[in-house]
Parts: C-alpha cells; structure tokens; sequence
C-alpha cells in the first residue's frame, strides 16, 4: 500500500472554494506561517478510500479474538454509544448554568452510587482519566490522609505482582517503593510483608485480582496488618471485572480503590485512551477527594466546592464524561444480576482455557484463576519462544495475549478470554495454541518466522527499539 504522499497529484483537491468577496484580517503573524508544507493533493474519493483501506488493516475485538491480559479487550455493546451520542449529553456544555444540566449530573451522582455499592466504597470520584491517573489520585489523597493527621510517612509498598504503574504513582507523589515478594502460591508473601512493615508505611498498593490472574488467599490477614500498623490498603481495581456482584473490596478491608471504566464496565479501551478511573474511598477519606462534589438538595444537583480538605481538582471539570454515559448505560443496562453474570463468566472463561491448555503449556501457578492466567514459553520444543507464539497466532486472526508480563514469570503469556466470548471463540483458540505447538516440534521454523500472512512481517525489535526513525521525507 501506498503513503498518502505516494498518491499525490498536482492540482488536485478535496475542495474547491471560490475567493472570498470580503477581506480577511490575518490573525496569525507572518513570522509564525508555514511555507512548503508538501501536503498530499488527493479528491475526496482518494482519501477517503485511503483511510478506509488503512481502517480494514486494523485489529480490533469487532473483528476478532482479543485476549490480551490484563487490559481486558471485551466486546462493547454498541447500545452504549447510541446512549453516549444522545444530543442531551454530547452537546452539553460543562460552563452552562447548573439548572441546565441536571440530567447530566443526576447522571454522574447515581453512577457514585452504583460504583460505591458494587464494589463497598463509601464515596466516589469521577474526575480521573484512566487507571494511572487513579492510582495517581488515590496516592494523592493517602498523602494528604496522614498529612492531616501530621504523619510524616514516606514509604508505599508495592507487591510483585502489582500492575506496573503502581510505583511509578507512588515516586510521582514523593513516596519511596519498597516490593513485596510473592509466596509459591502467587499470594503476598506475609513474612516478608510482617518483616518489612513498619511506622514509615503510609500504604500498601495491591492489584486485586493481582497479575497472575489471582485472588490473594491472605487478602483479610494483609489489612489487618496494614491497619495494626495505621497503614492503609489500596487496591487496584483495574481488574474489577472478575469480582462484579460477588466480592466487594471494601468489605475486605480496602481503604481506597481505583477502577477502569474502560475496562470492567465495558467502554472502549486501547489506541491510548479516552478512559476512566474513579476512585473509591472508605468514610474517612472521603473529605479528601476532589472537588466539585455533586450533591442533591430540595430536589436539586448541584456543585460543591466547599471541601476545604480536598486535593483539588485532577481533571477539567467532570472527568471524560462521555466515558462515564457508557459505563452508566452498561451497569443499568445489565443490572445487579447481570453484572454478577458477568463476572463470573469472565472467571468461568478463563479457567475453561487454563485447564484445556495446562497440559499443553507450562502453567507456573497451578491455581483455579480469576479472570486471567499466565502461561509461560518452558519447555517450548526447539527453543520457541513466547514472542514466536504470539507472532504465530496473528497468521490465524487472533490478536497475541499480553506478553512478557507480568515479570515474575519468564516468557509469560498472559490470556483473558473475558466474559463476552463463546464457547466456540474459546474452543478455537485452543485448538490453535495446540497447533502452534505441535509446529514448534514438527516445523519451528514456521513458528519463528511468524507472521506469515499479515501486511507487515516480523520486525527487527531490537534495531527498532535503539535505531528509532520517525522521520519520513518526499
């Protein structure tokens, strides 16, 4: 396929404007216009049918399997748009007067609710953007906790198998990392945890479901140390979704917990964004969280910024609202059953590939998952290795699980089938995985040269990763 630039012909255009009849002031300084800018010369039709062509080379889970752990690439019912696109909502402006607008923040004031019963929370905000952002915040709101209570603590641990941003939102905030190490059974190791705890510990972050696709068995005895200690749990629950309607993490003892709209409560996620992570908070942290609060008084939704504890602002105004919309037509659309159903599909899918494939592939943690599990490329025939399977199951129109991740397990290829996917799906899927395991002993070749079918071949990651060249001149 040709660059847009590649298809260029002189004179040729999109767009044919007749002159201006009036005169137009400049606005923009002569210093400040670009010449020879060599933009493309294309008709409408040419565009278009780049842009298309471009659009059918693109993966996505309208088109096929999408088990990539840990980010939780679920069908998206397309109801949720319908909702989302509804002029009430996306034409609204967030400056116009508040009586203007009370669909829109009765809206954002009964998702805080659903979210704080769901998952046990007292309160909620809806300002975060993404996942990191919430752990950012909930971070940010550990801080001012102890600030206001004149501890001085400086230290967060963060388990092994904790998602990877966890320390990077604590350094943000100037706290120090010190890791925890799991135990054989994939759980907090709660020796090391006892050995290391101490008064500098302002908090404990854990990925709840973890990593590895697991619940940890010590969950109660792990808060009970922390708040033994005055410490607090937060937990991370970006993988929400393998407890909807039958755990709630505030029950277990959590302090603070960020979810992903864009994950467990089905709105569309990759391609960097728009997302959503709330954070939940227990009652006394709740005057912590950012302000404007929604309240709803003589009938009547409002703003409050009168919180003089909060952190302040994180985001314009109410968060990526059109984010929030889906989530809310997603959670009133299925009800409280309906999400109990779905998440223990999402957990019932998942252990129905771990147990088909755990004799085919090396399984490190031999436990009923969550919504996800890790396999790893040991004892792969002829040295193939977890780069080569997921390279190899593109040529069959399967998105590659997460690889390499988590990093506690070598050669890990990590699989979510997530509740949305049939039996048939599934069935496929392991059939295939199958497949590329007997090519890895009969022809490996076939295997490392992968992908045999697609636009673009096997990279060279090592050149591209140190030899980057972004650059592209006519």
């Amino acid at each position: 396929m040709k660059l847009i630039f590649e298809k260029s012909s002189p004179g040729r255009a999109a767009v044919d404007l007749n002159e201006f009849d009036v005169e137009v002031e400049k606005s923009i300084p002569n210093n400040y216009l670009r010449e020879n800018l060599n933009l493309p010369e294309l008709a409408e039709i040419d565009v278009i049918r780049h842009y298309s062509e471009l659009s059918r080379r693109n993966f996505g889970v309208d088109f096929g399997f999408y088990p990539l752990g840990s980010c939780t690439m679920k069908y998206n019912p397309k109801i949720n748009e319908d909702v989302a696109k509804l002029s009430g909502f996306a034409d609204v402006h967030p400056l116009a007067p508040e009586e203007t607008q009370q669909g829109s923040l009765q809206l954002l004031f009964e998702i805080e609710k659903y979210l704080s019963e769901i998952t046990g929370m007292h309160s909620y905000t809806l300002q975060p953007a993404a996942g990191a952002h919430g752990e950012l915040t909930s971070v940010m709101i550990i801080k001012k906790y102890f600030k206001s209570i004149n501890e001085a603590r400086k230290i967060i641990l963060i388990p092994d198998s904790a998602h990877g941003t966890n320390p990077a939102s604590a350094a943000h905030c100037g706290f120090e990392t010190l890791e925890v190490k799991s135990d054989k059974k994939g759980n907090v190791d709660i020796k090391e945890l006892k050995k290391i705890i101490s008064k500098d510990v302002a908090a404990l972050m854990l990925t709840y479901p973890n990593t590895l696709g697991l619940f940890d068995q010590n969950i109660e005895q792990i808060a009970k140390i922390l708040h033994d200690n005055g410490s607090l749990l937060y937990i991370d629950g970006a993988n929400m979704n393998a407890m909807l309607g039958v755990v709630r993490p505030g029950d277990l003892g959590a302090d603070v917990i960020q979810l992903n709209l864009h994950k467990s409560f089905s709105t569309p996620h990759g391609c960097g964004g728009p997302g959503s992570g709330p954070v939940g908070v227990c009652g006394k942290l709740k005057k912590f969280l950012p302000d404007p609060r929604i309240k709803f008084e003589n009938n009547n939704y409002s703003l409050d910024c009168s919180n003089k504890d909060s952190i302040g602002k994180v985001h314009c105004f109410f968060g990526n609202f059109g984010v929030i919309v889906k989530a809310y037509t997603y959670i009133r659309g299925l009800g409280a059953k309906g999400l109990k159903d779905a998440g223990e599909n999402a957990v019932l899918n998942a252990n129905y590939l771990r147990v088909k494939l755990m004799d085919e592939f090396d399984l490190p943690y031999k436990r009923t998952c969550a919504h996800e599990f890790v396999l790893s490329d040991k004892d792969m025939p002829n040295h193939v290795t977890t780069a080569d399977i997921a390279k190899r199951l593109l040529d069959y129109g399967i998105h590659a699980p997460t690889i390499y991740f988590p990093l506690i397990v070598h050669g890990a290829i990590m699989i979510e089938p997530t509740e949305t996917e049939s039996i048939q799906t599934m069935d496929r899927f392991i059939t295939v995985m199958k497949k590329i395991k007997k090519e890895a002993e009969d022809n490996p070749d076939r295997v490392r040269k992968a992908p045999h079918n697609l636009f673009v071949k096997r990279l060279d990651a090592v050149k591209a990763a140190r030899k980057i060249d972004v650059k592209w001149e006519r």
